[in-house]
């Protein structure tokens, strides 16, 4: 039996193969009661769309690679369910590589990813090198920025307000009383050095004297996991005098900063308020909820995907846009002291 093309259905159905493949790219101007005809049509034959010679006709293969430095803590997973939502809407698909925040790896992925043939990439990038960029630009491949701004490159840009995530996070613990309050960077790449910079504004303004030994870094630069912010938190537990507030760079750190104040024998919030950022979903379940700041990861996916569909409908025009979020303060039992 030959296989079914999309100009049987069109045929069988009265309309154009056109419509057709609107429908099956979820195109929003086609009306509910046509596409509903041609979706049942495609049912019944068992129609399987020919990327291959939907590739050859249109010189897209409707693929857009994700490239990110992490997948295991929520962040980025989350940001990826949604651009992938978004971009299906308009027949694309996305293609997801993981990059271990090592720049090296990112260049091969990247490198492999433009072999495949994709029509654009979104990256989180791994460092501050921009060479791997570099054959991005000579392809023509566009590509948008997530998460980690290269001022070098001319390219869009989608992220939250650091600065203003770290301002929110620190006048929280200001608000709730806390006098020695410490933070716990992440990355030194610009949310971690944004999110520190909002640390100092705040406690600038709140006329507080920044006490350098209380800003601790993990050992390992791309460190972001639970067992980091336990390690982190057990050097400044051992600082006199001991602090009494912990802001993290995200909310894995926190929890695992958490459990370092808990093993010490000490109590969360009395003795030490902790506040993540991210919104991470496990910090709502835990036995004390986390308060935390939340980033919009939907709201970034969105953007993400809008930013790459403006890209592929216009790929000759250059394009710096920024999309910057704001964060919204998530106030839970963590840092509840009762004092304003």
């Amino acid at each position: 039996m030959p296989a079914v093309r999309m100009k049987d259905i069109a045929r069988d159905l009265g309309v154009s193969a056109v419509t057709v493949s609107k429908v099956l790219r979820g195109h929003p101007d086609i009306g509910q009661a046509t596409t509903d005809r041609v979706l049942a049509r495609v049912k019944e034959l068992k129609y399987r769309p020919n990327l291959m010679a939907r590739s050859l006709v249109t010189g897209r293969s409707f693929l857009v690679a994700f490239v990110v430095p992490d997948l295991v803590h929520g962040f980025f997973s989350e940001i990826a369910i949604t651009v992938s939502t978004e971009l299906r809407k308009h027949g694309y698909s996305i293609l997801i590589a993981w990059t271990a925040d090592d720049s090296e790896v990112q260049s091969s992925e990247m490198q492999h990813l433009l072999s495949v043939g994709i029509d654009a990439m979104i990256v989180a990038t791994s460092g501050n090198d921009t060479s791997a960029f570099e054959l991005l630009e000579e392809r023509g491949t566009p590509y948008v920025l997530l998460d980690r701004d290269l001022h070098a490159l001319k390219a869009p840009f989608v992220g939250g307000d650091d600065v203003l995530a770290g301002q929110l996070a620190t006048q929280h613990l200001i608000d709730q009383g806390c006098k020695r309050i410490a933070h716990i960077c992440g990355p030194s790449m610009s949310p971690g050095l944004r999110r520190l910079e909002g640390y100092r504004v705040a406690m600038k303004e709140a006329g507080r004297t920044v006490n350098e030994d209380y800003i601790v870094t993990p050992v390992d630069d791309g460190a972001r996991s639970f067992q980091h912010g336990f390690e982190a938190t057990q050097r400044l537990l051992a600082l006199k005098p001991r602090v009494d507030g912990i802001f993290c760079f995200n909310d894995p750190l926190a929890i695992g900063s958490m459990e370092a104040i808990f093993a010490a024998g000490l109590r969360v919030p009395e003795d030490i308020a902790i506040i993540g950022c991210g919104n991470h979903p496990m910090g709502e379940t835990l036995r004390l909820p986390l308060s935390t700041v939340d980033q919009d990861m939907k709201g970034l996916g969105e953007k993400c995907a809008k930013a790459v569909l403006a890209l592929l409908a216009a790929p000759v025009k250059a394009s710096t846009k920024k999309y910057i979020l704001k964060p919204l303060l998530v106030v839970r039992k963590t840092s509840q002291r009762g004092t304003k």
